[in-house]
């Protein structure tokens, strides 16, 4: 069931995202060659904390880290650990916040020292996905409006989309009707209305689009373990067109 949110609900959501945003800026100047995934685990959590909110993932369904970190061929739900980022990776960080009640998620790919170009290139065209898709997110047009945004841009570059997992509805629960592809199906998908919140996640391979799941039954990787990056954002359809929730202000 798809819940449409109230302005007020909205703003609720803006609170939230605005922790996801901040944090993710607060990663993102501390990714640089010899830190350690679970440090930056743990700068997520006591930023968020100091914030007065919670880490969304940290226990869910079992999952031990404030943070997603994903490194290179690892697509998403990689788990912080002792893992060394060094010169020539790429980290995706996906992080989620719950306060008073309400869920912010967002994610970002970082580039860590200097990096090849193809890996460039490939960070440069998913976050265009990203935003290429919040482009449609106006009332009227329907969902696949958003897929095909996304899906066009990344298979125009040469890459590929993964298609086991994708965006969500998002409210009081992380993950709500309806899922958000990054690719198109049959059909036109639901209407968008006003106050339809969505986290829209462009996963884009620089290989094939098949993943696999790694021995820790979290990390999702490209089965080619060729590069993969991922950038997201908490948007909310209004009359004014997309709002972007998870953005600094």
């Amino acid at each position: 069931m798809i819940s449409l949110k109230s302005k007020r609900e909205i703003e609720l959501m803006r609170d939230a995202g605005r922790v996801v945003a901040e944090v993710l800026a607060e990663l993102r100047l501390h990714c640089r060659i010899g830190v350690t995934t679970l440090e930056l685990s743990r700068i997520a959590e006591a930023k968020t904390v100091k914030a007065g909110a919670k880490p969304l993932f940290k226990g869910y369904r079992g999952f031990p880290g404030a943070l997603c970190t994903s490194v290179n061929y690892q697509v998403v739900h990689g788990i912080p650990g002792s893992y060394v980022l060094k010169e020539g990776d790429i980290i995706s960080m996906d992080f989620g916040a719950i306060y008073k009640g309400y869920c912010g998620d967002g994610a970002i790919t970082v580039p860590i020292g200097a990096i090849s170009l193809p890996a460039a290139n490939l960070l440069k065209v998913t976050e265009e996905c990203l935003y290429l898709g919040i482009e449609q997110m106006v009332v009227g047009k329907h969902l696949s409006d958003v897929s095909r945004a996304i899906q066009s841009h990344g298979e125009s570059h040469g890459y590929s989309m993964v298609r086991d997992l994708g965006g969500h509805g998002i409210g009081r629960k992380m993950h709500e009707d309806p899922m958000v592809l990054n690719y198109v199906t049959n059909g036109r998908g639901v209407k968008l209305k006003p106050g339809l919140v969505l986290a829209v996640e462009p996963m884009v391979n620089a290989g094939t689009e098949e993943t696999v799941i790694l021995s820790d039954d979290w990390t999702v990787a490209t089965r080619d373990r060729k590069l993969s990056a991922h950038f997201e954002h908490t948007i909310a359809v209004t009359e004014n067109g997309p709002d972007i929730l998870t953005k600094l202000v």
